[in-house]
Formats: structure tokens, sequence, C-alpha cells
């Protein structure tokens, strides 16, 4: 049930924020989390204060103010929507939907293997097969999971690639140790990590 609340807070948040025609369901993970962003820069300020810990020492913290204003959504290069298992055969991904966004990043699922499945076969826009082409629109869910138990491993890594090369939000940058003089360089990747 919290699930459901927290699902229909953001949606009305979000729906009250955007002036568009654009359905909320349909947006990636990442342009979610970008723009849960800009709505905090807006409603609390644009720069985040932060204390990090000097990677040379391990011990030295230091402040560093996040403009909110410079984070920018990652693409990977060489990432791609569509994903060869043979050479007749493919898959073409769309990326987690609202729901996944809202399990795995707000609510914090507990993931097992079904989860995982489940949200993989709801990312299929397609599965290709030399001429025939398997629809979303005319598959069930059933259909692609079934599809996905049925790959190899090598070909079960290509799809697994899809996730971990996703765009995401992400900024990076460096401080000084004030005692060593050394520099650390720091990722930040997630919406957690930016309002933690």
């Amino acid at each position: 049930k919290d699930e459901k609340n927290i699902e229909d807070a953001v949606k009305q948040l979000l729906k009250g924020c955007i002036q568009s025609r654009v359905k909320i369901d349909d947006l990636p993970i990442f342009d979610l989390e970008f723009i849960f962003l800009q709505i905090r820069a807006v409603s609390v300020g644009e720069v985040i204060e932060m204390n990090v810990i000097c990677k040379d020492d391990n011990e030295t913290r230091v402040k560093y103010n996040l403009n909110l204003a410079e984070v920018k959504v990652n693409f990977p290069e060489g990432h791609s929507k569509k994903i060869e298992l043979s050479k007749k055969m493919g898959i073409v991904m769309k990326y987690p939907s609202m729901k996944e966004f809202i399990k795995s990043s707000i609510v914090g699922a507990d993931f097992n293997a079904d989860n995982i499945l489940d949200i993989v076969a709801n990312c299929i826009d397609q599965i290709y097969d030399g001429e025939d082409v398997y629809d979303s629109s005319t598959t069930t869910k059933k259909e692609f999971v079934e599809f996905i138990e049925n790959l190899t491993n090598n070909q079960f890594e290509k799809l697994q690639e899809f996730f971990e090369t996703a765009p995401s939000l992400s900024h990076k940058f460096s401080v000084v140790n004030p005692n060593t003089g050394k520099e650390s360089e720091f990722v930040i990747e997630g919406l957690a990590n930016f309002f933690g």
C-alpha cells in the first residue's frame, strides 16, 4: 500500500510541475530523475553543500558545493536499445517504467530472480527473429519472460549490458585535500545520491 501511495504522490508532483502532454508513465527513469532534480533545484535551491572524505588519507573532510544546474544525464558511448542476440534475432528495449522507478529508486524493493525477470520483460519493446516481429502490444509479459528464460548465458549478458550502460544522472568533481595538496575525484550517480 505504501508503494502505491508513493507512486501516486510522485505522479501528482510531476503532473503538477510539468506543463506538457507527456505521459509521465512513459518517461525513462533518467528523465524522471532529471526532472526530480530540477524540481528540487527550483524549490529548495540549486546548490547542495556536501562533505566528502579525501581519498588520499581517508579522513580529511572537505566541503563541496554541488550546483544542480551542472548535473546532466550521461549517455554512455556505445549504448543501444537494440540488442543483437544472433545474426537474425534480437531485442529492441525500452527503459524501465515509472513503476520500476518507484520500486527500485524510492521504495528500495528487495530484488529476486522473479522481480528481475519481470522488470526485464516489461522493458522489452520488440523481439525480432528474421522477418517475424513480436511487439509488446501483441505479446504477453509471460511470453517475454519465457523468451528471457531460454536465453543462453552469453545472450543474457548482452541484455544485462543494456541496463548497466543505460543513461543516468551523473556528476564528476574534484576536491583538494588542504592537508596534503592532493586531489581526489568523485562521481555521483543516481537520484538517491543527489538527495542524500
